[in-house]
């Protein structure tokens, strides 16, 4: 029985051993506009599938190097003893420019299940469970971030976390 529980730093090591496989299959690339005068289209391009294991980018006993963690939140889901999924919600920090200073805001940071254990509701769980806490502690919005949305953070944000998000 799969069991989602709210954790700690010293969890960090477990948390670390779930994996954040991604299957790809299609890229996007930028194309300029009027040599870029005009802006930027992203055009999906097909691949040949592979799998890309996100969490080699973001670990959770780095985060305190960078970060302060004191108002994170951490939840893992365990089968019996053994992690399979993880998940971080990160408050109340000055380096997360996307809060811009916001004290009613939180951000979801990360969010993995092991491949064996994906499409049984164990995200959303945990997503629930951060959802019910994050509104008993007074946020009012939650923040999605992905690789995705770093382009339209300041740049010396991306180059902090460029570690994370190489390809």
């Amino acid at each position: 029985m799969i069991q989602i529980k709210k954790t700690d730093r010293s969890c960090f090591e477990m948390y670390d051993s779930v994996s954040q496989n991604v299957d790809v299959r299609s890229e996007y690339r930028i194309k300029r506009i009027d040599g870029g005068l005009g802006g930027f289209v992203f055009e999906e391009a097909a691949v040949d599938p592979y799998v890309k294991d996100l969490s080699v980018y973001e670990r959770a006993m780095e985060y305190e190097r960078e970060f302060d963690i004191s108002h994170w939140s951490f939840y893992m889901a365990f089968d019996d003893e053994k992690p399979v999924g993880a998940m971080t919600i990160a408050a109340r920090e000055p380096k997360l420019y996307m809060l811009s200073g916001r004290e009613d805001a939180c951000v979801l940071w990360d969010i993995r299940v092991a491949d064996a254990y994906k499409h049984r509701g164990i995200g959303q769980q945990m997503l629930d469970m951060s959802i019910e806490e994050a509104r008993a502690n007074g946020y009012r919005q939650m923040i999605i971030e992905c690789a995705r949305t770093i382009m339209f953070l300041p740049a010396d944000f991306i180059k902090s976390r460029e570690r994370y998000y190489r390809k």
